[in-house]
């Protein structure tokens, strides 16, 4: 596990380093966000705009929220979007975060075969959900990598007070996109976020079997690296990433950015209206 980690860390560095080397470092902003934010294509979509507006580069680094929150603990970001407000009130207490803005939301969900045979289209609640994929009729797929979204399985099964422990249930240490890949080759179930369900939606033979509404928020914010634990952090540049997600053009364009017909992220300011 240590060379992996080895190996991971070192080719991030020099990803980043000839990544610098092109477009100087001082105009690049090192983000690290989550991996359903980076599936969903809406950096992709939103991120041209910042950086023509600013005059800069943003090198993405896509990992689990716990893997992003520790490299701003490390100082190695200058900036995170992430989606685990538990973790990100504990970041900013600890004083490695400078500001931290809520950005925009949308809701977990529970996809599985068409067939549903752990009939969780039938639940009425989170808990009763979790209860029916702890009979272990059916695989789930758990990212088990300290993502937003495991964090937000681990609350499930905590509120539904179960350990889940079996065959059926497999931990795969892997992104979103991956676990909703595997979960359809397996006929299984995975929790996911909406965004990067409805965005690969075309690759999958899964269906959503349970979508708990405002039980399931989830929640993303930007925060900013605090620079005086690290001098080094471009606090200039994490400032304007964060000031530009709460205007009412990025706002915009984060509500309009549609994948089957479906937003796939809901602003949370409304700097628009007058």
């Amino acid at each position: 596990m240590k060379t992996a980690r080895f190996i991971t860390t070192l080719l991030l560095c020099i990803s980043f380093c000839a990544y610098s080397a092109v477009v100087g470092e001082t105009t690049v902003l090192r983000l690290a966000t989550t991996t359903s934010v980076e599936h969903s294509g809406l950096l992709q979509y939103l991120l041209p705009e910042f950086e023509k507006e600013n005059d800069m580069k943003v090198h993405v680094i896509a990992v689990g929220t716990g893997k992003a929150l520790k490299m701003g603990e490390n100082g190695d970001v200058d900036a995170l979007l992430v989606h685990a407000p538990d973790a990100e009130r504990e970041f900013m207490s600890k004083g490695f975060g400078e500001k931290r803005e809520e950005i925009m939301f949308n809701h977990f969900l529970i996809a599985g075969p068409e067939q549903d045979p752990a009939g969780l289209k039938n639940c009425k609640s989170a808990e009763q959900a979790m209860g029916r994929l702890a009979d272990g009729l059916v695989t789930f797929i758990s990212r088990g990598d300290e993502s937003g979204t495991h964090k937000k399985e681990r609350a499930l099964w905590k509120s539904a007070a179960i350990k889940p422990e079996g065959n059926w249930y497999l931990e795969v240490g892997r992104g979103m996109g991956p676990s909703l890949l595997m979960a359809s080759e397996k006929g299984a179930y995975v929790l996911s976020d909406r965004g990067t369900f409805l965005s690969m939606k075309k690759k999958l033979n899964l269906a959503v079997c349970f979508d708990g509404g405002d039980s399931l928020l989830n929640v993303y914010s930007a925060i900013s690296v605090n620079p005086e634990r690290y001098p080094e952090i471009r606090r200039a540049l994490a400032n304007k990433f964060l000031e530009w997600m709460v205007s009412k053009e990025a706002q915009r364009s984060i509500g309009s950015f549609i994948v089957e017909g479906e937003a796939l992220f809901h602003p949370l300011r409304k700097r628009d209206e007058k």
